[in-house]
């Protein structure tokens, strides 16, 4: 019957559709965007700080991204960031004044932010408590294999600079028809009176106080990946690297993500996320800290990307989820925002803070500063205590 093709066009189906080309198209730009500004000589400073624009967008989303979604509901909210990256993405190749691309990269920012915020949500309120973990790591994988092929469109430039940004907007067109016809129009469950709204802000002592190791994840996630995609194609040009090595290599980052992604999960269901958050930070942060011995020598360096990428590549969607273990469900909207603030921050520091290590000419900072602070993360879990878990039982599943 005609009910046979809607059977894989599920909500489920449609928002990891949904979060794959968003990870592609972040995969790719800054990568992409970073080796342009490097081959017309601009300083590593200037081009992290320019890399950053994309964060700033984000940050500004997250501000106002719940009252968003209270008014505008999870379909209409996403479509609009689906729209606004599909309509910046193919201005980039098309233009070179720097100050159009900041804006570009600003609205790219604003669009992904609308993007992340309504999908990992709406995974977290329908996911069972026992499940979360492997729901929620589902989601890092979605978005960890669109970041992985990303930056192996930088392949399609000698086709010329245009090419692998019209794809991506072909796929983020197919992905808006998908979600305007497909998605139902759903907005959040109503917990809290307008009394209660306007005491959000105030809530957030409380949630840090609960739960504030489970939200520090996301601000190194943030930090990690941006200079991940900002800061280490300059280095490895300097290092001696190829743009074809770099293009390579970056994405051996997320396969190691997406390898170790549901099985991390998977442990932290298990044996506790704590636990999984503190052991994979451990190990993540002396995998960085090794980069730099590997010099420019290719295959070192690709089983070290898949070990620091196969254990902090669940450090965003692990956060979350312990962080929903932690907190009531009414507060989830808030924390919500407050780990997108923390990606968005960390996203913002990462490439400045690289790029100004580079323009001193002390490059192996990049990594020496990303390994130390997933160690320290790691230390800070001994003096964390959460208390008793809250009773999740009323959460609605799907």
């Amino acid at each position: 019957m005609s009910s046979t093709p809607k059977r894989f066009l599920t909500p489920t189906f449609i928002l990891i559709s949904v979060i794959i080309i968003s990870g592609l198209s972040q995969g790719l730009l800054l990568p992409v965007l970073s080796i342009f500004m490097e081959e017309r000589g601009i300083s590593s400073s200037v081009n992290g700080l320019h890399a950053a624009a994309l964060y700033v967008g984000s940050f500004a989303m997250s501000l106002v991204a719940e009252r968003l979604l209270n008014r505008a509901g999870f379909k209409k909210l996403m479509l609009s960031g689906v729209i606004l990256v599909l309509l910046a993405l193919p201005i980039f190749p098309l233009v070179a004044d720097l100050r159009l691309w900041f804006v570009l990269r600003l609205l790219v920012g604003i669009g992904d932010s609308a993007i992340h915020f309504t999908s990992q949500l709406w995974i977290i309120l329908l996911s069972p408590p026992e499940k979360r973990g492997r729901n929620i790591s589902l989601y890092g994988m979605s978005y960890g294999i669109g970041f992985s092929i990303g930056p192996l469109g930088i392949q399609l430039l000698p086709y010329g600079k245009v090419v692998p940004f019209l794809i991506l907007a072909v796929l983020f067109l197919i992905v808006a028809i998908i979600v305007m016809v497909e998605l139902p129009d759903m907005k959040p469950e109503k917990t809290k009176s307008a009394e209660e709204e306007a005491q959000a802000p105030r809530k957030m002592p409380h949630i840090y106080r609960l739960a504030w190791f489970a939200l520090l994840p996301s601000l190194l996630y943030g930090y990690m990946e941006s200079s991940m995609n900002s800061n280490f194609p300059i280095y490895g040009l300097r290092t001696g690297l190829s743009a074809a090595d770099i293009s390579a290599l970056l994405p051996f980052f997320g396969i190691g993500g997406l390898i170790l992604q549901l099985p991390l999960g998977t442990l932290s269901d298990r044996f506790g996320r704590k636990k999984v958050l503190m052991a994979a930070g451990l190990g993540g942060g002396l995998f960085f800290l090794a980069i730099p011995l590997a010099g420019n020598h290719f295959y070192p360096l690709v089983l070290l990307f898949m070990g620091a990428g196969g254990l902090v590549g669940s450090f965003f969607s692990l956060g979350l989820a312990y962080a929903a273990d932690l907190l009531p469900r009414h507060l989830l909207p808030v924390a919500n925002v407050i780990a997108s603030f923390h990606f968005n921050f960390g996203s913002i520091v990462g490439p400045n803070l690289g790029g100004a290590a580079m323009q001193l000419g002390a490059a192996p900072l990049l990594f020496v500063f990303l390994g130390s602070s997933y160690l320290l993360f790691t230390a800070s879990g001994l003096a964390f205590r959460s208390g008793v878990s809250k009773k999740t039982s009323n959460i609605k599943t799907l």
